[in-house]
């Protein structure tokens, strides 16, 4: 039965361009140390914090810390999300506090998530 669960995972890893090969190894580690198996897969879970533009929306940042926080469940978060990007469409709130505020967010659930690292 493994044998046949690697093959059709060699086979579909064969056909994903770069970037989803990197997603699903990605995802891959980050269910191995969720489920506390397998030493040096630990690293995985740290987030890869993409820099700020000096100029961005807040599409682009939710874009952007979703590809930094890979590694979280945003469903957990979507709710809070979305009340912020409705505080900045609806009610003009400026961009820039909804993405500070959105960049907080993002540390917090994965602080939740996976702990407070120091």
């Amino acid at each position: 039965m493994m044998a046949q669960d690697e093959n059709r995972l060699n086979a579909l890893f064969d056909r994903l361009g770069n970037t989803d090969r990197e997603t699903l190894l990605a995802f891959a580690e980050f269910l191995v140390a969720r489920s506390g198996g397998a030493e040096g897969v630990a690293e995985v879970a740290i987030p890869q914090p993409l820099p700020r533009p000096a100029e961005e929306s807040v599409v682009a940042a939710i874009k952007r810390l979703s590809t930094s926080y890979q590694m979280i469940d945003r469903s957990k978060m979507l709710h809070e999300t979305t009340a912020l990007m409705s505080q900045h469409v609806m009610q003009g709130r400026d961009a820039t506090e909804v993405i500070d505020e959105l960049e907080l967010l993002f540390q917090r659930h994965y602080d939740k998530q996976f702990g407070k690292r120091d």
